[in-house]
């Protein structure tokens, strides 16, 4: 055999860029594996060592405690799967109600900044920089202490219109009684909803082809509120209204919403919301003045202007750090140890962590819980950003 026709050596495993990563991530993995391995058997191997619970045993032991806040059934016989509901409920409840309340308010001080009227965007910028200045837990503290604390007693309370009563042991307010036949107005409601969607799908691929613009916000607004306004007559206006009213030291009926709640609140709705309003106001500053120039030039007024050529520019930039304040809002939330309010991290990590002694479990779950909770807000909002993002044709 001739040299030419001889084949070339081939190349030793280490020297093959292929057969060498492959070689260091196998390792990689196996020393991973044995370290987890190694922490889970040694913090095992102690738990029992000192009588701390592997299992999950106490799932469905009673609770023996009381809650302050809760949106489900609940009581101190309960077992201690019922307080993670508990917890996680009110978790999502003032996580939910923080972040629509601080999108509208950010968005509205956002605006504010970029106004012409010189006391306007004064008292917005004092606003901006004054709350996110300032470190949330000392807010939260403010609220329920200075504020909330100083208010009267039940007896004392400040009524508006003798419905809502405002006091230090919480605010109170009517609650809804929902009679026999209000069902058919939840139903009429989610037909409207779902008409007023279609009918915006419809509107917005319309203008696409034709140019032609339809009322689509009194559109919308009749068929949401149109059909359930409909059913609730005909129905015979199946629901009541059950009104506090002071009953020796304290409001009997009604809803009433803790002081811990209110102060929760208060201070993440604020706290979150001047963050948005610097997001808003730069992503308007991000958008070309030239686009105003634009569309004046075209005829458009400012209300149409900044509605069809500044926002829908600019939301391109806002959403992504907007998604970042409300994971921020959501977390922020376990602040609320400080002042008591029974969400996830306080009477789950917290009180039935203590009476059990299950550390590893409970603190797993928890933050399991927040992740799951991130993670799905990241997918609706990035969902919605990709709606918004430019479609190159």
């Amino acid at each position: 055999m001739t040299a030419a026709t001889r084949e070339a050596p081939r190349p030793k495993i280490w020297n093959d860029p292929f057969w060498r990563g492959l070689i260091l991530q196998a390792a990689l993995t196996i020393a991973v594996v044995a370290l987890v391995w190694f922490a889970a058997s040694n913090a095992v191997e102690n738990m029992h060592k000192r009588g701390i619970p592997t299992d999950f045993s106490f799932w469905n032991k009673p609770a023996s405690f009381d809650i302050n806040q809760t949106l489900i059934p609940y009581s101190a016989t309960s077992p201690n799967s019922q307080v993670f509901w508990v917890g996680l409920v009110n978790t999502l409840l003032v996580a939910g109600l923080g972040i629509v309340f601080s999108t509208f308010i950010g968005f509205a001080v956002g605006a504010a900044r970029l106004s012409t009227n010189w006391l306007v965007a004064r008292l917005a910028t004092i606003y901006v920089e004054g709350i996110r200045n300032v470190p949330l837990l000392l807010q939260i503290i403010f609220w329920y202490n200075v504020v909330l604390g100083s208010l009267p007693n039940p007896r004392n309370a400040a009524p508006l219109l003798d419905l809502v009563f405002l006091a230090n042991r919480g605010l109170f307010v009517p609650a809804p009684v929902f009679k026999p036949g209000f069902g058919a107005v939840w139903i009429a409601l989610a037909v409207g909803v779902a008409g007023a969607l279609a009918f915006r799908r419809w509107a917005a691929r319309r203008q696409r082809e034709t140019g032609a613009q339809a009322p689509v916000g009194w559109t919308m607004a009749a068929l949401v509120v149109g059909p359930p306004l409909l059913v609730f007559f005909a129905e015979g206006m199946p629901l009541g209204w059950d009104i506090p009213k002071l009953k020796g030291f304290n409001f009997a009926g009604g809803q009433r919403l803790s002081p811990e709640f209110v102060a929760l609140l208060l201070a993440l709705t604020l706290y979150t919301a001047a963050f948005i309003a610097e997001i808003v106001r730069s992503g308007i500053r991000a958008v070309n003045k030239g686009q105003s120039e634009a569309a004046a030039a075209l005829g458009l007024r400012a209300g149409p202007t900044r509605k069809l050529v500044i926002m829908p520019q600019a939301m391109r930039v806002i959403i992504p750090p907007l998604i970042n304040q409300y994971l921020n809002l959501t977390k922020n939330s376990t602040l609320a140890v400080a002042i008591g309010y029974p969400d996830l991290f306080n009477v789950f990590a917290g009180t039935t962590l203590n009476n059990t002694g299950a550390a590893v479990q409970i603190i797993f779950m928890t933050m399991a819980f927040y992740l799951a909770v991130s993670l799905v807000t990241s997918a609706v909002m990035n969902a919605y950003n990709s709606r918004m993002s430019l479609k190159e044709r």
